[in-house]
């Protein structure tokens, strides 16, 4: 089941509600998800949401599970040591990883190919087995290093797709601007969705 699952990795830059959102979506679509929330990811989750989301990675599965309604099984949670995971190896490669939101810190390793964290190997996978990789880089300004990883993640084909909602949409609220982002994540992993209409439609 892993080739037909998506890796989703919430790192700890500002915009936690992108990842929750993103994660709601995905398993509303039926899709096997294989998730990662880092140590920063946790803090961010607790000052940005009021969600009490536990620590291990076996109580966080639950939580999510129960919380948006998952089936059983249909997600994985992985801790940062566990490289026996199918995310660490390209012979159970997902078709396709996600990181939002996501640091400057992880665009670098990424960038570097440093597989020093399980999100970071997992990441260095999608690359060499040539699947789908989106970064939901989450940071203002950007510095020259900032893009000359960009460019050459760019470049491997990487998908960088910045936390910048339109207002072309005329939202109303905060969550508005999430499903902007969450929406156009979806469209890159080809997953149909109604968060918003297109472009030029009535």
């Amino acid at each position: 089941m892993s080739r037909n699952s998506i890796t989703l990795a919430m790192t700890g830059a500002s915009g936690a509600q992108y990842g929750l959102r993103l994660l709601q979506c995905l398993l509303a679509a039926g899709e096997q998800i294989y998730l990662m929330v880092s140590s920063p990811a946790q803090v961010v989750l607790a000052m940005e949401t009021d969600l009490k989301v536990p620590g291990s990675p076996k109580e966080m599965q639950a939580f999510f599970t129960t919380l948006y309604n998952a089936k059983p099984d249909q997600l994985k949670v992985y801790g940062k040591e566990q490289w026996s995971s199918p995310v660490a190896s390209g012979s159970a490669a997902s078709r396709a990883m996600v990181v939002c939101p996501c640091t400057s810190a992880m665009l670098s390793a990424v960038a570097t190919g440093a597989s020093s964290s399980l999100m970071a190997r997992a990441a260095d996978v999608a690359i060499k087995e040539q699947r789908k990789l989106i970064l939901v880089h989450r940071e203002t300004p950007v510095s020259a290093i900032h893009l000359e990883n960009m460019l050459k993640l760019a470049r491997l084909g990487v998908t960088i797709l910045p936390a910048n909602p339109g207002f072309y949409q005329a939202p109303k609220t905060i969550d508005d601007l999430v499903d902007f982002i969450v929406a156009r994540i979806l469209d890159h992993l080809e997953i149909e969705h109604t968060l918003l209409s297109r472009w030029g439609d009535e």
